[in-house]
């Protein structure tokens, strides 16, 4: 075995991806002048949010979030152990390292995290309210940002008015208004979920100290059953079938096609009814994405609106088979509080007991947050994001700078500003703009060596791995382990019982049934009753399948991914960051999946 990774220095560049780095701002890249440093580092490819090559543009999205990671870590909360994750893109591909704080500043730094943790705990319910608030507000300035050609002529109002300024100046200064809110709105998105993760690790921690041989699968199970916001797509779609049955109007979905479906639907009172019922949910709980919500090309379901139809018309079905839609809250609710009770009549002292409580009761108080913040950020946000950065993309197509409305971004965020700029002066001095004659060989270009990056695989991890990894954000959301790494070193060949794949378990059961490997959204129409997914990583938005499937399967994701946590509240088996799941499993071979040992076998 191997004892270290590939050096990010000699990674070889995808044939025909010459020049790559062109794509992407040079402070994410590996470089010669941070080489020490860079090299002696360990990096993990992060497939949980940003398992493909990124746009130029969609990329800034990746470094304005992880850089507000680290900015709660190290300098609002003082998380005493931890400083932020370092970043990295190389051929494309997103690394992460974990920056631990120095041994010596460990000490200092508690009674600051103690006294400003402290606050939002004690004042979670509040806080988070006026949070709730500041997210709306922000998405509703995003969505108010108009970006329209320019005028022939200026309106007379603007003249009459004495704005003392033209659409020029609104069109450069709404852009970079985009760009403002982008950043503030991944500062509000860690401004909780730190210190959530923090108070379910405090409550770990405390768990694996009193009870020693506590699996992992059973302090989770502790906060389950909670309510959120990010399952409301999800119950939405199912008011929307049980009201197409209740009404009578089921039949109107049997065609398939959405055109044809809206058309009878707008036949009579009552199809109109349920079409008023979809406008009051679709905003704005179907701005979803099916993937991860950090590419652009993630299909939204409002905009794409047979996604949500293809979920609806399988609900009606299964409404009028008497199958029951509700997610098994009460079921989760028994197992929660018998694991609960089980643990806590182990301890030994009303002490421990009223720690337990305590711990217990902050994690159940925090963690709908940990799961909320992905619904509103990654997706509603974002969601306004990617439509504002197409209305640009309009703009630029009518004036000839690019061929695609998508082809905005293949640009970079800054060069979309220079861009604009570059519009906006040849329409100001009645000249043409340099644009044209740049941009679009420059798109090409960049597309071909894009898709040279999209065929390369990017290896999993790079650099010198640590003895152990301790770190609790690594383990439980991305899925590093040491077991994974030293899984990684061997290339996936080595030990281990044959046609037998470990990874965590991440919700309870044990099923067999035939797998499904699929690689995107797209793919999800191929899934069939009783099949057994099989996935890179799993969105949220996938959830109206899983009253179709027997389990999940993932490569990525660790305990409190959210592919773990969403089975967990649907009752799905699930064994998630086996990393070479997708790899070793073929469609049609029969699996037993142990969501309660994390182990998958190949039955056949």
């Amino acid at each position: 075995m191997a004892d270290r990774f590939a050096s990010p220095f000699d990674i070889e560049t995808p044939e025909g991806a010459d020049g790559w780095e062109e794509l992407y701002s040079y402070s994410s890249l590996f470089t010669e002048a941070r080489r020490d440093y860079e090299d002696s580092g360990f990096w993990f490819q992060d497939g949980v949010h940003w398992p493909e090559a990124l746009t130029p543009w969609d990329a800034s999205i990746f470094e304005v979030a992880i850089a507000s990671l680290g900015q709660y870590n190290t300098r609002h909360y003082l998380i005493p152990p931890a400083y932020g994750v370092d970043y990295r893109i190389l051929n494309g591909y997103v690394y992460l390292s974990p920056v631990p704080a120095p041994v010596e500043d460990i000490e200092g730094r508690v009674p600051h995290f103690m006294e400003r943790a402290g606050h939002y705990f004690a004042n979670w319910d509040a806080l988070y309210a006026d949070w709730l608030v500041k997210l709306r507000a922000l998405v509703g300035t995003m969505a108010d940002l108009e970006f329209s050609s320019l005028p022939e002529m200026e309106p007379m109002e603007v003249i009459t008015s004495g704005a003392g300024k033209g659409s020029g100046a609104d069109l450069i200064a709404n852009y970079h208004r985009l760009l403002d809110s982008v950043v503030t709105l991944w500062q509000h998105h860690f401004e909780f979920l730190n210190l959530g993760y923090a108070a379910y690790l405090d409550f770990f921690g405390f768990c694996k100290a009193a009870f020693p041989n506590i699996p992992d699968l059973a302090i989770a199970k502790m906060v389950a059953g909670v309510d959120v916001d990010l399952f409301r797509p999800d119950d939405e779609l199912k008011k929307l079938a049980r009201l197409a049955v209740s009404s009578g109007i089921a039949d109107r979905f049997t065609s398939g096609d959405v055109d044809t479906t809206c058309a009878l639907l707008k036949e009579d009172e009552v199809g109109r009814a349920w079409i008023a019922e979809w406008d009051k949910a679709a905003e704005p709980w179907f701005n979803f994405s099916t993937g991860s919500g950090f590419y652009h090309s993630d299909k939204i379901w409002i905009q794409n609106v047979e996604v949500p139809f293809g979920y609806i018309g399988n609900y009606i079905t299964k409404v009028q088979e008497g199958v029951d839609l509700n997610r098994p809250v009460e079921a989760l609710h028994v197992e929660r509080d018998r694991v609960v009770s089980e643990y806590r009549d182990l301890l030994d002292s009303d002490e421990d007991r009223e720690a337990f409580d305590g711990k217990l009761g902050l994690s159940r108080t925090v963690f709908p947050y940990v799961e909320n913040h992905n619904f509103y950020v990654e997706h509603w946000a974002h969601s306004v994001i990617w439509r504002k950065m197409r209305d640009i993309g309009e703009v630029f197509v009518k004036a000839g700078f690019i061929a695609k409305v998508d082809d905005v971004f293949m640009m970079k965020k800054y060069e979309v500003a220079e861009a604009i700029f570059d519009l906006y002066s040849g329409w100001s001095v009645g000249a043409p703009s340099a644009g044209p004659g740049r941009w679009p060989a420059r798109i090409d270009a960049r597309r071909a060596t894009l898709d040279a990056l999209k065929a390369w695989t990017a290896p999993p991890a790079l650099g010198i791995p640590p003895e152990v990894v301790t770190e609790p954000f690594t383990v439980m959301l991305w899925g590093i382990t040491s077991d994974s790494v030293s899984a990684w070193l061997r290339s996936g060949d080595g030990e281990g019982q044959e046609g037998v794949l470990t990874g965590f378990a991440a919700s309870p059961g044990l099923v067999e049934g035939p797998a499904r490997v699929i690689f995107s959204a797209d793919e999800i129409a191929d899934l069939e009753e009783g099949d057994i997914l099989v996935a890179p990583l799993t969105a949220p938005s996938w959830a109206p399948v899983f009253g179709k499937i027997k389990a999940t399967v993932t490569d990525v994701g660790g305990m409190m991914s959210h592919a773990a946590i969403v089975c967990r509240e649907y009752g799905l088996p699930a064994v998630t960051g086996t990393a070479f799941g997708t790899a070793k499993i073929k469609t049609g071979q029969m699996l037993r999946v142990d969501g309660n040992t994390g182990t998958v076998t190949i039955l056949e």
